[in-house]
């Protein structure tokens, strides 16, 4: 029998979730951290996992925290900064093989767990604090990616406008954190913020492989040297507001296509029952070839070179992006006003209905032949404190008629609009 669904527990204030199952080759590890997006924290939260991925205790070279990878048989070790809401989430993965698979002297689900366990918890040190070179290097790393913000124009617009809708939010940080913060950060420093952060965020790891619940509790108490008696938990820290009144920024750099960004607030969020609902409002409005956006912005009237939306149903914010020249910038304005009219009136063709549900249904299908999709999935379980499984979300998506998309549209406001343009154009 194959499950579907995650066994949940704790273990050395970690919770843990694990998918018992034979249908992978690989054991599928995430370890994530969140913790809330704070201007006096993000930075150095960033910082943190560059710094971890360079040593441990054991292996306190680079090279040689590397190779004990590959005695892994190639084992996979990453991790990624994002923000969900309002926490910044720092997420390790490891992805090994099955033993089944391989000759191996030990257990490699054990060896998999002494080793995160030990770049998670016992990085390597030098007089009581993180090793200086390996801080200045990263440091450099980090400020490397948050130039490249900059410089990817597509990017820096997107970045721009949230942090002008939400200039009073948390949510206005970058996960990143920001470059002029970094110099100041020193070994000692640094070291004293990840041992408040290890005992502070909120600890979630998921396995998904040829294991159980109480094996993973076991190797969780053995190998993470955390002094931590309790497991902590997600604050939904949500403001459902509505737009008050659409403002406009326009910004100039030194570009040839103007960005034009807009920023809608919403009421619905992940945890609500309309978030399907909501889902295919995004869906139709920017998130497919098919869209109202692609369609009218960019192939009807030849506006923009792309244009597209997303939508963040943890902090209940949708975005729109678009690539335009300057001078179409009141007639683009108006176009895309004009698609949000359209949703919020109704306006919605059965196969526009029909399209999105269809590619919403292949992401959710999709899902299921990945461990680490399935494991993100269930994560939004765990941030936002909503069950819904990926079969249950599928057959709301099913279930929405045209009324419950005008419905939700009610609930999306223009809250600003943000335009980069070039510095020679009038």
């Amino acid at each position: 029998m194959t499950k579907t669904e995650f066994e949940h527990g704790t273990a050395g204030g970690i919770r843990i979730h694990v998918l018992p199952t034979n249908r992978f080759k690989t054991f599928a590890i995430s370890l994530y951290a969140g913790s809330p997006l704070a201007e006096e924290t993000v930075t150095s939260t960033a910082l943190t996992p560059f710094v971890l991925r360079r040593g441990t205790v054991s292996y306190p070279e680079t090279r040689a925290f590397r190779e004990q990878l590959e005695q892994l048989y190639g084992a996979g070790f990453g991790f990624d900064v994002y923000k969900r809401g309002d926490y910044q989430i720092v997420h390790f993965r490891m992805d090994t093989i099955n033993d089944s698979f391989v000759k191996s002297p030990e257990s490699l689900l054990r060896s998999s767990f002494a080793f995160l366990g030990e770049a998670f918890t016992q990085p390597v040190l030098e007089n009581g604090a993180f090793r200086k070179s390996y801080v200045q290097t990263e440091r450099d790393t980090v400020r490397k990616k948050l130039e490249s913000i900059v410089n990817d124009k597509i990017r820096y617009a997107a970045e721009r406008c949230i942090e002008v809708m939400c200039k009073n939010e948390p949510y206005r940080l970058h996960p990143l954190g920001e470059r002029k913060d970094l110099d100041g950060i020193t070994p000692e420093g640094l070291y004293e913020s990840y041992q408040k952060w290890l005992q502070e965020s909120v600890l979630d790891l998921y396995v998904v492989g040829d294991t159980s619940l109480d094996e993973v509790k076991m190797l969780v108490d053995e190998h993470f040297k955390l002094n931590r008696t309790e497991s902590r938990d997600y604050v939904p820290s949500i403001t459902r507001t509505a737009a008050n009144e659409t403002q406009t920024v326009v910004e100039k750099l030194d570009i040839n296509q103007g960005k034009l960004n807009m920023g809608l607030r919403s009421t619905i969020t992940y945890g609500d029952d309309e978030y399907a609902a909501a889902l295919l409002y995004n869906g139709i409005l920017g998130g497919y070839p098919h869209s109202k956006l692609f369609v009218n912005v960019r192939e009807k009237e030849s506006l923009a070179y792309y244009a597209s939306s997303r939508y963040d149903g943890h902090k209940g914010i949708a975005t729109i992006q678009s690539g335009i020249e300057v001078q179409n910038f009141e007639k683009a304005v108006d176009i895309i006003r004009q698609q949000l009219d359209d949703m919020a009136k109704g306006a919605i063709s059965d196969i526009e209905m029909t399209q999105t549900k269809a590619m919403i249904r292949n992401v959710i299908k999709e899902m299921q032949d990945s461990a680490f999709e399935m494991i993100a999935y269930d994560f939004n379980r765990t941030l936002s404190g909503r069950e819904r499984t990926p079969d249950e979300l599928l057959k709301q998506v099913e279930g929405i008629a045209v009324d419950d998309v005008k419905q939700a549209a009610s609930a999306f406001s223009l809250d600003t609009i943000y335009f980069l343009k070039g510095q020679k154009e009038e």
